[in-house]
């Protein structure tokens, strides 16, 4: 009896480690690099060449009128080696920027 009790709890034991190491491996994506950014008429664009992360192209405009103020806008999140593009509001660029996770 003691015997299987044992052999239960070293089971139990071998699955939750197993569980927790592959669980724990998901974290290790390299952060896109290489990364451009451009502009084309009223869109903005990034492109990042390397890295197994993903990237997105974030701009800061200061809106033509006035009483709007600042206005922000994002493309799509997507893998190294693909271009994330957003439309550029009216006014002033304050900022574009690639975003990366």
């Amino acid at each position: 009896m003691k015997t299987r009790l044992r052999a239960l709890a070293l089971s139990a034991t071998t699955l939750l480690t197993g569980a927790l190491l592959v669980g724990g491996a998901a974290g290790a994506n390299a952060a896109p690099d290489n990364c451009t950014v451009s502009t084309s008429g009223s869109y903005a664009s990034s492109y990042c060449a390397s890295g197994s992360g993903q990237h997105q192209i974030a701009i800061t405009v200061l809106h033509a009128n006035p009483s709007v103020g600042y206005v922000y806008n994002t493309g799509p999140w997507v893998s190294a080696g693909a271009t994330s593009t957003a439309y550029i509001p009216p006014g002033t660029i304050v900022s574009i920027r690639t975003n990366k996770r």
